[in-house]
Formats: C-alpha cells, sequence, structure tokens
C-alpha cells in the first residue's frame, strides 16, 4: 500500500514560459496536478512567451483564471494537495493557501536569492549592470522570496544581452533547476538552505514609464536601461523634436565625433544617442509612433524641431 504521507497530488499556480516548463518537468517526474491557476492575457500587453492555459488544455488539467481569494481558498482546500507550486505566477499567495500544502510550497524565482527578491528580477539585474543572475527553487513564505532554498542555477549575463536574451536562459535553467530537485521532495530529502535576506534587496516592479532615458547619465547606464527594457518590454524612450522615439536595437560605442548633443542625433547617416560621459549608443533600430525610422526621416525632424 502507498504511503499516504508520500503522496504527489499538487495544485500549480503558473503563467509565462517558466509555468509551461515547470508543468512539463513536474507531469514527467510523475506529479499528479489536479489544478492550474494562472492568469488570463493582457490585452495591453505584448505576449511573447508560451501559455499555460493552451498547455492544460493540452493536456486536460482543469484551470482556474485569476480567482477571487474566497474562491482560490476554498478550491485549493477541498483539494488538499501534498505540494504547491508557483511558476512566474503574478501574485502573491496567502498564508491561508501557502498552510493547505501537506509537504510544501515552492516557488521558482528568477535570481539567486537572496539577491533581486521581488518583482521583475531580470530587468532589475540587467539594469544594474550585473554579470550573473539564476533561478532559484525556495519554499515560499507569507514574505516574499524569502524562504529556505532548495536549489540554484547560475547563468551569465553577457555584455549586450538584453532582458529578453537572459529571460531565455533562466527559462531553460528553470528546468534545469526543477528536474533534479523533483525526486527529493518526494523523497521528503531535499536539503534547506537558509536564505539570508539582510545579504540581498527587495525590487518593486516596473512601469513603462521607467524607461524614460536621462541622456545625462553615462553610456554605460543608459545602454543597461536599453537592454533591461529593450523590446519585448516597452522599450527605452526619448521624447525629442516634438515626437517620442523608442529604441529597438542599439549598441553602446564610443563617440564618433566630439561636441554632439546629448541625446538623438544623426552622424554620417547612423542615428547615435549622445550620453553624459561623451560614449553613444549606435542606434540601429528607432521607432517613432511604433515604426521604424532611419537616418533621413530623423535628420528631418531635428531639423524642423
Amino acid at each position: 500500500m502507498t504511503d499516504p504521507l508520500l503522496s504527489n497530488r499538487a495544485v500549480v499556480f503558473a503563467y509565462h514560459s517558466v509555468g509551461v516548463r515547470g508543468i512539463r518537468v513536474l507531469l514527467a517526474r510523475g506529479i499528479r496536478i489536479d489544478r492550474v491557476v494562472t492568469h488570463h492575457d493582457n490585452p495591453g500587453e505584448t505576449i511573447w512567451f508560451d501559455s499555460v492555459a493552451d498547455l492544460c488544455a493540452e493536456y486536460g488539467i482543469p484551470v482556474l483564471f485569476d480567482p477571487d481569494p474566497e474562491t482560490l481558498l476554498a478550491q485549493v482546500t477541498q483539494i488538499a494537495p501534498d505540494f504547491i507550486f508557483s511558476f512566474y505566477y503574478r501574485h502573491m499567495l496567502p498564508a491561508t493557501v501557502l498552510s493547505q500544502a501537506r509537504r510544501g510550497a515552492y516557488n521558482l524565482h528568477g535570481s539567486l536569492l537572496p539577491k533581486y527578491r521581488g518583482r521583475v528580477p531580470v530587468n532589475w539585474a540587467v539594469l544594474h549592470g550585473e554579470t550573473e543572475t539564476g533561478v532559484t527553487l525556495h519554499e515560499m513564505t507569507e514574505k516574499p522570496d524569502a524562504g529556505a532554498i532548495i536549489a540554484q542555477t547560475a547563468v551569465p549575463i553577457l555584455p549586450d544581452d538584453t532582458a529578453h536574451d537572459v529571460f531565455a536562459k533562466l527559462t531553460v535553467a528553470s528546468e534545469q533547476t526543477l528536474w533534479p530537485a523533483i525526486p527529493a521532495l518526494l523523497a521528503g530529502t531535499a536539503p534547506r538552505i537558509v536564505n539570508d535576506v539582510s545579504q540581498g534587496s527587495y525590487f518593486s516592479g516596473r512601469k513603462p514609464d521607467d524607461g524614460r532615458i536621462d541622456w545625462r547619465l553615462p553610456g554605460q547606464q543608459v545602454y543597461n536601461l536599453h537592454r533591461a527594457v529593450a523590446p519585448p518590454y516597452p522599450g527605452a524612450f526619448t521624447d525629442q523634436f516634438g515626437q517620442r522615439f523608442v529604441i529597438k536595437k542599439a549598441r553602446l560605442t564610443d563617440a564618433p565625433k566630439a561636441n554632439l548633443p546629448q541625446g538623438l542625433c544623426v552622424v554620417d547617416n547612423v542615428i547615435f544617442g549622445q550620453c553624459g560621459d561623451q560614449r553613444v549608443l549606435k542606434i540601429n533600430e528607432l521607432l517613432c509612433h511604433g515604426e521604424l525610422i532611419d537616418a533621413g526621416q530623423l535628420q528631418r525632424l531635428i531639423d524642423h524641431a
């Protein structure tokens, strides 16, 4: 007879590509998923990632979309899961829900905890010029990203990586982190490493307006902002010549010519962004009203400003 204390029923909170990968790993490891809680896609958001809802439809897993707190607690209580897993779910789970998991509640977080606790850790890491980040599987507590660490996988952030590039690495790293950890969780032998939050920082979410460029800043800081919010995120933007421009693709380089004005300019039919330390962004793709604009079009806007 199977020991009822060692069963493997789960409720999973999931969204995004990490959610899809996480669910696939659980199924492959023999976890029985009784319910997936996910989000409706926001029509105002660029949906560039995989769909948890579509995956659940494929596997016949019941789905609950954005439930109110009372409905959520009632359903999780009725299921009485052994495990709760959260994979890129966008809301904090209340303690009353977490406590329903008899064998623990676990989250995949997109940083090397205790660094970059909180929201959008990948974007914050790129913005701050980090050269490494990763994925952490940890116990969930009422305090965000503060529970004991089960496993971690590090990935590099290369000098020209955008947040989108890094997120692709973390999607793979999530699978690599979860796959070897599940057998230990099922056996009750997974390690619990202290997550010393005093050694890290908590970050809140970011808004599109946080992408506004301050051209007075050094070039590396401006470039890091571009990398952190480059499409498919809303993008780093500047308001000049009566228009709003969004940088789609760029590279940091040295100034091609002295005494350029700060901000957008055109030199030898190439678009540049001059920064406060005389370094420049060579802008390969610039958007105006959502459409690509070339150096000639930008020069005409400059001449008529």
